[in-house]
């Protein structure tokens, strides 16, 4: 056998005798394609239709955090998918490694902005903090995590040698735990919003609205329609996926890029991907635009010229 066979360069777990290649050096298996391909159908799919409700509804804000998030995934997918085809290339791992990872981030900047219009919406006095800074606070950590997160995995994508690459991972980590102490923070605030808000216990100060110097008290309470409470539950059902996904990537990398866990291919699918196409799916389902049905039945009456008109409830 010459030394610069496959087999030889690889090793007998990695290439057979015969030559049939039993794992992805890369991954520690050999990615199923059929999941792949059904995977990158999904994103593509969810992420085309988040593309035209942006568009339809024209919430613009939208298109830098779910929409980008579906590409990101569409990107990662498809990194495995060409692992699956040519299992003994780099390139295809370093990618989907990476976009896997950073992706879901600005997906989770959609879920905070959206709370905080639904708090605008019922009313701010149930809430700790005013609307406006759900999307500051939030978004500064959720911007924070991404920029850690791509550090991490520029340098373990671009490394040579294991203790840069291990590097990376540990920095993706820590990028992935911040996220998650930012998300946990988050539903504790909404969840404390949402007990407030169902027993009618606002707190006994008044709160700043965001857009300008007034005040509300309990006379500003807007009672909740099937809509928002289709969209408060679709968001919480979110966060529990996305809370599921940063738990398993969390406990992954911090196991190790040669570890049990980043090696067992359904944790990935089941743990990472099913997570982020149900979070997708269920902002399909449960969108942005149900908090805007009130202004479109007043526009309805209104006539279609007041659809040019600046409206004081835009999204």
């Amino acid at each position: 056998m010459s030394s610069d066979s496959p087999e030889a360069i690889f090793g007998p777990d990695v290439i057979s005798p015969t030559g049939q290649i039993l794992q992805a050096p890369s991954y520690g298996y050999l990615l199923d394609k059929t999941a792949c391909i059904i995977f990158v159908v999904l994103f593509s799919l969810t992420t085309a239709l988040h593309l035209g409700q942006a568009l339809y509804f024209r919430l613009w804000w939208l298109l830098p955090t779910v929409v980008l998030c579906g590409l990101g995934e569409i990107l990662g997918w498809s990194g495995r998918l060409w692992s699956a085809i040519s299992p003994l290339l780099d390139n295809p791992y370093l990618i989907q490694i990476v976009a896997t990872i950073i992706a879901p981030t600005p997906f989770l900047g959609a879920i905070f902005m959206t709370f905080s219009r639904v708090t605008t919406r019922l009313g701010s006095q149930y809430s700790r903090i005013t609307p406006g800074l759900y999307s500051r606070i939030f978004l500064t950590c959720d911007i924070i995590s991404l920029v850690v997160q791509a550090v991490g995995g520029g340098m373990a994508a671009s490394s040579n040698s294991v203790s840069t690459s291990n590097l990376g991972g540990k920095i993706m980590l820590g990028g992935i735990i911040f996220q998650l102490v930012s998300l946990i923070l988050f539903i504790c605030l909404a969840s404390e919003y949402m007990f407030r808000y169902v027993n009618d216990r606002p707190f006994d100060r008044p709160l700043a609205t965001s857009s300008a110097d007034t005040y509300l008290d309990k006379s500003t309470r807007s009672e909740w329609d099937a809509k928002v409470k289709l969209l408060v539950g679709g968001l919480s059902f979110i966060c529990v996926f996305i809370f599921i996904r940063s738990i398993y990537r969390t406990i992954e990398l911090a196991d190790g890029w040669n570890g049990r866990i980043i090696q067992t291919q359904v944790y990935f699918n089941v743990l990472d991907g099913a997570m982020i196409i149900l979070s997708l799916y269920t902002f399909n389902l449960c969108h942005p635009w149900l908090l805007l049905q009130p202004a479109r039945l007043h526009e309805e009456e209104l006539g279609p010229e007041s659809r040019f008109k600046p409206s004081a409830e835009t999204l």
